[in-house]
Order: structure tokens, then sequence, then C-alpha cells
């Protein structure tokens, strides 16, 4: 049988995006975290007529978590390696997240990557809006993923220059990857996995699920849910690397922030809507 063989446009972004990625060191950590105060927290949400997803919760702690370890919060500066440059680490002083969504453009299924900025002070009512924003069939046609479509149209010399050049400049950067990437499988029935998305840190998310756990001496089940980190070895070391993911482990665990659910919050019918990741790193909004 004749094979078929189709030109490749939609995709085109994240083929440049690996090409580039390439040049990371990956390492992988991972650990597990009690979401028992964060179910119960949107159990009481629903009550009061909101939704919110895990993901929100995990963007929530890692912008706190990653204000507080800056040098995690950064990237390595363009040009390295190099005979002739010194390695620099640029550090951002905000925390943006970097949301890779399965997305349908022109009926395929297509890897978006969404930004939602200011993670280090933003509320979760605040971020499950901004990702409600990219929940929709027609997320494809919003002004934030017009530079995937020109890639997409362009001849893949000049595709993969303009790619490069908006890397270029780390203040450009943070408009195109953000300062943190975020995955999360959990709406299916993966456990845990590890990928990385282009900065310093990734956070890849796998399902909440009933597992039998120790407390006070007993066994008894509890909601758990695995969180793998991995960090690129160029600008972190494993022990700040370490240090950020038991971090985040203890604020999701700990979660409050110090509010009920108030107004007339998100639409409830979005914010558990299944977004259909694929791959490390799509983002799912369970």
């Amino acid at each position: 049988m004749k094979p078929t063989v189709i030109a490749e446009r939609r995709r085109r972004h994240t083929l440049y995006f690996l090409e580039w990625a390439a040049a990371q060191r990956p390492v992988h950590l991972d650990t597990d975290v009690d979401m028992t105060r964060i179910q119960a927290h949107r159990a009481a949400a629903r009550d009061d007529g909101r939704r919110y997803s895990v993901v929100s919760y995990l963007l929530y702690a890692a912008g706190r978590v990653l204000e507080r370890h800056p040098e995690a919060n950064a990237v390595l500066a363009p040009g390295w390696p190099s005979l002739f440059r010194r390695p620099k680490i640029v550090r951002f002083d905000g925390v943006t997240a970097k949301l890779a969504l399965d997305r349908p453009v022109e009926g395929e299924r297509t890897v978006l990557s969404a930004l939602v900025p200011g993670l280090e002070t933003a509320g979760l009512h605040e971020i499950q809006e901004r990702i409600d924003r990219y929940g929709g069939e027609q997320a494809a046609d919003l002004p934030e993923f017009k530079g995937v479509r020109m890639l997409g149209r362009l001849p893949v010399p000049l595709g993969r220059a303009a790619f490069a050049a908006a890397l270029r400049d780390p203040r450009r950067r943070v408009g195109v990857f953000g300062t943190v990437s975020v995955s999360s499988l959990g709406h299916r029935t993966v456990d845990g996995f590890h990928s990385a998305g282009g900065t310093a840190v990734t956070l890849c998310a796998g399902r909440v699920v009933d597992r039998a756990v120790v407390r006070d001496g007993a066994v008894v089940p509890a909601p758990m849910m695995r969180l793998g980190l991995t960090f690129d070895h160029r600008v972190i070391d494993g022990a700040a690397a370490a240090d950020v993911l038991s971090d985040l482990h203890d604020t999701l665990e700990s979660f409050d922030d110090g509010t009920r659910a108030q107004g007339p919050g998100p639409d409830p019918r979005r914010a558990d809507r299944d977004l259909r990741p694929v791959g490390g790193l799509e983002q799912s909004t369970r």
C-alpha cells in the first residue's frame, strides 16, 4: 500500500521549538503531592458556583515558589557555547507560565503555547479566567497566536530564522516561552511524566487519584498527584531544583489563598473542560 505524504504546516512551530530545545540539558525529579486541601477548596468553590482546574492551583503555587527562588526563574543567555563568550544567566523579575494547549487549527489537532503572566501576584480567580480564555474551539484565532499562524505560512528557512530571531533578545523571550512551563496529562490514566518545555523549570502533573497513605500510623486513602520537575542543568543545579520542588510540594499541600469563592467567578461550565492535552508540553485544565 502506498504511504500518504503530507506537507506539515500547522506543527512547524513545534518542530522549530524542538530543534532549539535540543540544546537543553534536562534532569528529572518528582514527588507525590497530597491534594486533600486543594480538592476540598475545589469542592467549596463549586458549592459557591465556580469551578477551578487543578492546573490553576499549580500555576498559583508556581508563581509564589519561583518568586522565592529567582535562580530557577531564569534562562541561559543566547550565544553559549562559544569560544569567545562567557556564559551568562538572565533572571526574570516576574513569573510567566507557558501553557501548551492541544487545540484545533484548520480542523487538525495542534499545540498552541499560551502565556499566563504575573503569576507571582495573580489570584486563583484571575488565573482561571486566563485559562478559560484559551478554552474555546476558536482559540487558534486569538491574537496571541498570530506568530504561530505566521510560522505555518512562511517558507521553512524563513520560519526557522524568524523563530530564532524571537529568542535572540532575552527581553523578548518571556513573550515567547514565558519563564516556566507547566504541563498536565491528568485527564488520562497518566500517573507521571517528564518533559522539557524550553524553560529552566518545567512542571509536569499527572492525574489525581486516591492512593493508600499512612497518617498517624494508620493506612487511609488520600487524593495524590505525581508532580514532576525537569530542570535545565545549564541554568541551575540539582540541589536548587530539589528546593524548588520541595517548596512546590509544601505550598500545594498547605494551599490557602486566604479567600473562599466570591462573586460570580469564571463560567462553571468551562473550568473543567477537557482541552485534550497530548504529549509532554500540553496543558489540561482539568
